[in-house]
């Protein structure tokens, strides 16, 4: 199916807006609203960062586009979606990479006691530095997020 045919499933309307962002969203890796925005002024024109949080949120909604908040990082979106992938995130510069489940089909884990619910997604952030990090120069020290995953 095409991305107009899954916003109509979705019951969704089908605005060039819509398009621009699951686009944007396909074409990078783990965004942020506002670069998500920036790619899609580039690709349809003036289009208002509320807008561009109103569609994200929309397309979140309907499972179109996955919000993921890795700690001391603002939300990134993605496509991936429905498959209960986790994710790895470097403390240097912050890059997001998909990682396959832990451990065989959803939730992947099971939590030690589960209080009653029913259990049907894990979501597992794992945390250390890339390969492109600990080539170059920073630190671990120097990060960008700090070894509690939490901003200062």
């Amino acid at each position: 199916m095409d991305d107009a045919t899954d916003l109509r499933s979705a019951g969704l309307r089908v605005t060039a807006a819509r398009l621009a962002i699951l686009d944007v969203v396909r074409s990078g890796n783990h965004l942020e609203a506002e670069r998500i925005a920036r790619g899609v002024r580039d690709r349809v024109g003036h289009v208002s960062t509320q807008a561009v949080y109103d569609g994200l949120n929309a397309l979140t909604r309907v499972g179109l586009v996955r919000r993921i908040e890795p700690a001391g990082s603002p939300a990134r979106y993605e496509v991936r979606v429905g498959d209960n992938h986790h994710h790895l995130v470097c403390r240097v510069c912050g890059e997001v990479t998909d990682v396959d489940c832990v451990v065989g089909a959803a939730p992947c884990l099971e939590p030690a006691g589960d209080h009653g619910y029913s259990v049907d997604e894990a979501e597992v952030v794992f945390w250390g530095v890339c390969p492109q990090c600990r080539a170059g120069s920073a630190r671990p020290e120097e990060s960008a997020v700090p070894a509690t995953g939490r901003t200062p």
